[in-house]
């Protein structure tokens, strides 16, 4: 996709913001993850409330051609609650950690959500039809007496509001003993994966009450720990191989094929470090907060603290592109170590063509980054530019020296506003932002 950088294509402009414009945000509300299903019809977000809130696509208008569909709020229902694990005395929060759709195969819609312990399976479907003239019943529902039953009749359907119900089909609970950090269906669209801190599991979606561990990084003694996993996702056609990510910067490529338990990886993708660079808070930033493979399957990101590396599946020793994407922070690690910001875990995702990323930053920004041109762009999600199609005008930020006029000091970022979570429409470009609370969606404005 060209034109990433608001060249002569097109231009990114403002489509619609959700939620409140309070100033004082309630923590339930704050958005945790964000994910267009397979066709982009449906948007779903999930929050610290463990709420999901899915969005449709409306058609376009013939009034307004020039206005592609919006999205509108097609259902919203409580996925988790607040649970308390008696043995451990540890409260399991409702926050959702991750949604992941599952590709539609009828009429109804299928997600999974997860929050730090147990993952459920939800089953999104309309009704617009109820059955009426039962035998067994009267109107009000109430069971009839069967001597009353003096004659057999047809329940007919009849028409009725569309209801947009979400009923949980599926519980797997009781296999993470520690945080869920990453869901990720496979392939086959038979089994997914879920991954905590030491542990990745394979689960059948039609099994609840066992899954496989195929990923055990846990020592015998816990004092000898020395990485977590951080990320995993399926290979998109592959279904015998995954990845994930560690703590440590490094990503492990597994083959089921290999053995029922990966401990040994088949690829390992490090970049090695230059000593030159080394501080006291090279550690921390080279920890891998998100991995992605490429829709084509050739390619995978990884993002970490100050940036965003592409590797090829077939090299392993460095990365093939590197977009720095807040580098004018390196001088800012030690306040951003004492406000905790650098423990931040950003997303990353690819457009349709995986010829583009985005990533977001502080401050509400978020990056684009255009593969083939290697042009860049810094836009911001804010509601002074939340008029319908305004233009997203590109954002500088100073690193030093004397500051220009539209750019913006390094020192009056805001790090309270940041954007960790950001989803990609499969086909089109139209992206999903969510800023806090507030989840922007843009689109390309056609010149």
């Amino acid at each position: 996709m060209a034109g990433v950088a608001g060249g002569n294509d097109f231009q990114w402009c403002f489509s619609q913001v959700k939620g409140a414009i309070d100033e004082d945000v309630a923590e339930a509300d704050i958005i945790s993850t964000v994910e267009f299903n397979y066709s982009g019809d449906l948007l779903a977000t999930g929050d610290k409330g463990g709420r999901v809130v899915i969005f449709q696509h409306e058609q376009e208008s013939k009034n307004r051609p020039h206005l592609r569909g919006e999205y509108n709020v097609y259902s919203t229902f409580q996925s988790h609650e607040p649970e308390f694990d008696y043995l451990k005395s540890l409260e399991i929060e409702e926050k959702i950690n991750k949604i992941r759709w599952l590709p539609q195969q009828n009429a109804a819609h299928f997600l999974l959500s997860t929050n730090d312990k147990t993952i459920k399976l939800w089953k999104i479907s309309e009704r617009d039809k109820r059955a009426e003239g039962y035998n067994l019943k009267d109107e009000e529902g109430r069971l009839r007496e069967p001597y009353r039953i003096t004659s057999l009749r047809v329940p007919v359907l009849m028409p009725m509001d569309l209801m947009v119900e979400a009923s949980p089909r599926r519980i797997f609970a009781n296999a993470h003993t520690y945080h869920i950090n990453s869901i990720s269906v496979n392939s086959d669209h038979e089994t997914y994966l879920s991954a905590d801190d030491l542990r990745i599991n394979l689960w059948h979606l039609e099994i609840t009450d066992r899954s496989f561990n195929i990923v055990d990084i846990k020592p015998a003694n816990m004092e000898e720990l020395t990485e977590v996993i951080t990320a995993a996702e399926c290979h998109p056609h592959q279904c015998n191989v995954f990845v994930y990510s560690s703590s440590k910067g490094t990503i492990r490529l597994c083959d089921m094929r290999a053995a029922a338990l990966c401990d040994r990886h088949s690829k390992f993708f490090e970049e090695p470090e230059d000593p030159s660079s080394r501080s006291f808070f090279s550690e921390i930033i080279s920890s891998i907060s998100d991995v992605k493979f490429s829709h084509s399957g050739r390619y995978m990101m990884t993002r970490d603290y100050l940036s965003v590396k592409v590797w090829d599946l077939n090299m392993e020793n460095r990365p093939v592109e590197t977009y720095q994407v807040h580098e004018y922070l390196r001088s800012k690690l030690c306040s951003l170590y004492e406000n905790d910001c650098i423990f931040d875990k950003f997303e990353c995702c690819w457009n349709g063509s995986d010829s583009a990323i985005m990533t977001g930053s502080y401050n509400n920004f978020f990056r684009m980054f255009d593969r083939n041109t290697r042009r860049d762009i810094t836009l911001e999600a804010s509601r002074e530019s939340s008029k319908p199609r305004a233009t997203l005008k590109p954002r500088k930020v100073s690193t030093g020296g004397k500051r220009k006029k539209d750019e913006i000091s390094v020192d009056s970022l805001d790090f309270n506003k940041k954007i960790l979570h950001t989803a990609w429409h499969p086909k089109d470009n139209v992206i999903a932002v969510a800023a806090t609370n507030n989840l922007y969606i843009f689109q390309d404005k056609i010149n």
